[in-house]
Order: C-alpha cells, then structure tokens, then sequence
C-alpha cells in the first residue's frame, strides 16, 4: 500500500456540477453527489454513489485490477441499448484507509460512456 504525497498527489472533492452519464440514449447514471478524484496528473475521475446509478443495466464481472494507492477494484459491464460495453465501470469496494471516501462508488470510462458535467 502507498499513500498519497507530494510525489503522487490525490486529492477527492465535491463535484459541485451535475454529473449524467450516458452509454447511446441510456442513462445510466445522474448525480449531483459525484466525487471528483485527481490523481498526479492523469485526468479527473468523477465517482458516482451507486444510489443515483441504474444499477439494473450493470452487471458484475470477473475483471479485477490492483492500485497501490487506491486498493483492489472491481468491474461492471452496462447492458444497455441491446448492447454489452464490457469492463467500462470500475469500483473499489474496500479502498485502502486514504481513499475511503471512493469506497462502493462508481467510475466510468470515458471512452466507453458519455459523461456530461452540467448546471447543478
């Protein structure tokens, strides 16, 4: 396990915006209670609470990959629009103590889904 420093700063924060994302013309998720992680300097992440997702359309995977800094993450596929977009969620269930906050979220790929930030 590696905590977050000055040499690989992550910092999570409030999303202040509305966060919809969107895979063809499902929603999959809509929150105005998106966590915004930035990591060094690798793009922002929006984490989205499972309660503003539609969890029917999600279904759990084998894939599982490892952070040292965040933990062990699991991943969702979306069916949706008679369409599997397979892998394109991640989760950390048990995140390690400094990211707790993340923990059970859910993080989407941008080059799988559309994630739009709008008027709160």
């Amino acid at each position: 396990m590696k905590i977050p420093g000055p040499d690989h700063p992550i910092t999570i924060t409030p999303n202040p915006k509305r966060v919809r994302v969107t895979a063809g013309d499902a929603v999959i998720a809509d929150t105005t209670r998106a966590l915004t992680l930035q990591e060094a300097n690798y793009p922002p992440v929006h984490y989205i609470p499972r309660a503003d997702a539609e969890m029917r359309l999600l279904a759990a995977t084998d894939r599982s990959t490892h952070c040292p800094y965040k933990g062990d993450a699991s991943y969702f596929s979306i069916e949706a629009d008679g369409r599997t977009l397979a892998n394109a969620i991640w989760s950390y269930e048990a995140p390690f103590p400094a990211m707790a906050e993340i923990a059970g979220y859910l993080a989407f790929y941008p080059d799988k889904v559309k994630i739009e930030e709008l008027p709160a």
